[in-house]
């Protein structure tokens, strides 16, 4: 029931900055972790960065320090700030909704996550 909608990928230099944004639609992610996840072209897709309904946020190492996840509750949206951005940067971005549950941990494993949008890309040239 759940519905993702991604927007805001774009091709960038490095060290450019970029905010794609998940517009949740049909169900309220109170409650739900709520993460971004990456595939690059030819390449598995990983877990980026993670957030609960609370607001604590998981990050994989490659990004944190450089990317922030936030959520706007009054706009059901959740973004994903990229900063200093690298060429290992690109990739299809994907945001992705956990279950209802009531303290759920947020991993960032693909398992833990039943709903996906349809991604944005995100390039960065060197």
């Amino acid at each position: 029931q759940v519905q993702l909608l991604e927007s805001g990928g774009d091709s960038v230099q490095a060290g450019g900055s970029l905010r794609p944004s998940c517009e949740v639609s049909r169900f309220k992610y109170t409650g739900r972790c709520m993460a971004w996840f990456r595939q690059p072209s030819g390449g598995a897709r990983e877990g980026v960065a993670s957030i609960v309904s609370s607001g604590g946020a998981r990050y994989a190492d490659s990004v944190q320090g450089r990317f922030t996840i936030s959520k706007d509750n009054a706009k059901n949206t959740v973004y994903l700030q990229m900063n200093a951005l690298k060429p290992e940067d690109t990739a299809m971005y994907y945001c992705a909704a956990g279950p209802p549950l009531f303290h759920p941990q947020c991993l960032l494993r693909m398992e833990e996550y039943g709903a996906w949008g349809q991604g944005t890309q995100v390039t960065v040239s060197s």
